[in-house]
């Protein structure tokens, strides 16, 4: 895993400790707003704090209605923050409105203009009750710094009432058909929905807070078709590659990220396998940790901070769920193996595929099912270029551990004499900058 810009990420936690600060001296205002928009009365207690990643909730409880949370993305730790929040919003309708996913529902929102003291784009949404999913199938931990995984110990039947609702989920998402690339609207006349705007994703909210990417690079508009979607997010890696100061720790670290990166533009054509579409709803962050259950029945009561769904490339959709054993396959390749990994997610991977098979049963793709083109995924390594393709920080330790067996020009332009010559410019600029950071970073830490 590519480590973060160590002042971008300071100068976002700065950020996000400045604003927090205003969150809690504002928190009986911030109440108050919240009752003004809900209509359930009068405010009785400020429960508490839901704290994320990427936002903020404040739970609140009245005396004439049920529950509430008002929901802000955390600057510093968000870019984009009143697009990420349309975004949002759009796609919990288009469930609520197209399928039986359970998300809370929306009662306000409203931009960073229209929120209270300005700070920031919010989501005021029913408070849901239930324990996180991965609480329930972690293996135990002594510490909060410990890496959640899924309990070997975890018992198959509960395993398989989890999977089950989760396939179906999945199926509901498959059967979405857009002939754009990007983010959804909903017409206010014909009540359709298209995509009419760029998609906003995870890698590009990653790489805008921690590693100080020029954010004019992005992407402005939807994609016409697959392959250019693919162009992009492959310009978003060589950029990446050549802007981050610390990207490379020395020059042999360099050359391997330049190969890494090289070579996935050029896998585009092998990998790309639909171009024309059409194109199908993907929520990268549909897991575990983002769901609510309840712990008696098994019944999942919630699908939470979706703010990273678009409609990509159907084949994103087609691949085995990433979050099988709850920790992502880039961890796993950074804290154990790719041995350790196959171990213990091809047997739930198995699993997860025969509830896909249980619950199936909606339309065909390409005269295919879903599970069909799951398990063609993962047999020929098209998982692990989509994979790669969604995330800018691990690319290069996805293809070196995945990508480069099944790409043999790869490991030759790595020992080629003359090509490596070639490179020279390339890997001494990426040490003047890592000087140049580690110099800055001195004189801004000491």
């Amino acid at each position: 895993m590519t480590v973060f810009d160590e002042l971008a990420e300071t100068n976002g936690d700065n950020e996000w400790k400045d604003w927090l600060s205003k969150i809690l001296d504002l928190k009986i205002e911030i109440a108050t707003f919240v009752a003004s928009r809900c209509r359930r009365g009068q405010v009785t207690e400020i429960v508490g704090y839901l704290k994320g990643s990427f936002n903020l909730g404040l739970h609140v409880r009245f005396d004439a209605g049920p529950d509430a949370v008002i929901r802000f993305p955390k600057p510093g730790h968000t870019a984009f923050r009143d697009e990420k929040v349309a975004n949002e919003v759009r796609f919990m309708q288009y469930l609520s409105e197209t399928t039986p996913i359970p998300v809370p529902q929306v009662i306000n929102w409203g931009r960073t203009e229209e929120s209270p003291y300005q700070l920031g784009p919010f989501i005021i949404m029913d408070y849901i009750r239930g324990t996180r999913l991965s609480t329930v199938l972690k293996q135990p931990t002594q510490s909060k710094d410990e890496d959640v995984i899924l309990s070997p110990n975890v018992d198959n039947a509960m395993l398989d009432k989890v999977y089950d609702q989760i396939a179906s989920f999945l199926l509901q998402l498959y059967q979405s058909n857009f002939n754009l690339i990007g983010a959804i609207t909903r017409d206010p006349v014909l009540k359709t929905w298209s995509v009419t705007s760029r998609p906003l994703t995870y890698n590009m909210n990653e790489l805008a807070t921690v590693a100080f990417y020029p954010t004019d690079k992005f992407p402005t508009e939807p994609f016409a078709s697959a392959r250019a979607y693919f162009q992009d997010l492959a310009d978003e890696h060589t950029t990446h590659l050549w802007t981050q100061r610390n990207l490379a720790t020395d020059p042999e670290d360099a050359w391997k990220r330049y190969v890494a990166r090289h070579r996935f533009e050029q896998l585009i054509p092998k990998y790309c396998t639909d171009d024309a579409g059409p194109y199908t709803l993907f929520c990268d962050d549909l897991q575990p940790s983002n769901m609510l259950i309840d712990e008696e029945t098994l019944e999942i009561t919630a699908v939470l901070d979706s703010e990273s769904t678009n409609v990509t490339p159907a084949q994103f959709a087609y691949d085995p769920p990433w979050w099988l054993l709850l920790l992502g396959p880039d961890m796993w390749l950074e804290r154990y193996t790719m041995a350790e990994f196959l171990a213990r997610y091809e047997p739930r991977m198995e699993q997860f595929l025969q509830a896909l098979e249980r619950v199936e049963g909606g339309p065909r793709f390409g005269g295919e099912q879903p599970l069909a083109l799951m398990r063609e995924s993962w047999a020929t390594g098209r998982f692990w270029f989509n994979y790669a393709a969604r995330t800018s920080f691990d690319i290069d330790a996805v293809y070196w551990a995945a990508l480069s067996e099944r790409d043999p020009a790869g490991t030759e332009l790595l020992h080629d004499k003359e090509a490596r010559e070639l490179m020279r410019p390339f890997t001494e600029m990426k040490m003047e900058q890592l000087t140049a950071y580690k110099k800055e970073c001195t004189a801004y830490f000491s």
